[in-house]
């Protein structure tokens, strides 16, 4: 599911905002742990979330920072839309929360997995950003 074909049949009227996440990661201490001996932590990226980054200015780190930082956005979003109730998946696979972009580079989300069925008529909006050495997301999403 991704934020742009998700909430096509949906009228406005209809959705209101049920979570709002944000996340801040610093890029060097990101890229120190993407540098690790033995790491699996890239694994937690998808191939085409690995293949954007790389296409990009060269610095991986910083795109899959920020790419990060929306991952765990969404997670909190969904927290904040589950207050007071107990959360229905005990762990959450960050690979099934993917940051897909168009041809434009303007990123949405891709969900899969536990998450994508929990969430399947739900809309996720993203916007990512880096400055200097700090990546940031905020999600929001909308629904019933």
């Amino acid at each position: 599911m991704t934020a742009r074909d998700s909430g096509s049949e949906a009228k406005p009227e209809e959705m209101s905002v049920l979570g709002v996440g944000i996340d801040i990661v610093s890029i060097p201490e990101f890229a120190e742990q993407l540098r690790q001996p033995g790491t699996t932590f890239a694994d937690r990226f998808t191939v085409g979330e690995r293949r954007d980054s790389a296409a990009g200015t060269g610095d991986d780190a910083r795109h899959l920072a920020a790419r990060w930082a929306a991952k765990e956005a969404v997670v909190k979003a969904w927290s904040v839309s589950r207050f007071s109730r107990s959360p229905l998946l005990p762990l959450i696979r960050h690979s099934d929360i993917e940051v897909v972009t168009d041809n434009w580079g303007r990123p949405a989300i891709r969900l899969s997995g536990e998450i994508g069925n929990h969430l399947r008529d739900t809309v996720v909006h993203v916007s990512l950003t880096h400055d200097g050495d700090t990546a940031a997301a905020v999600a929001i999403l909308e629904g019933r």
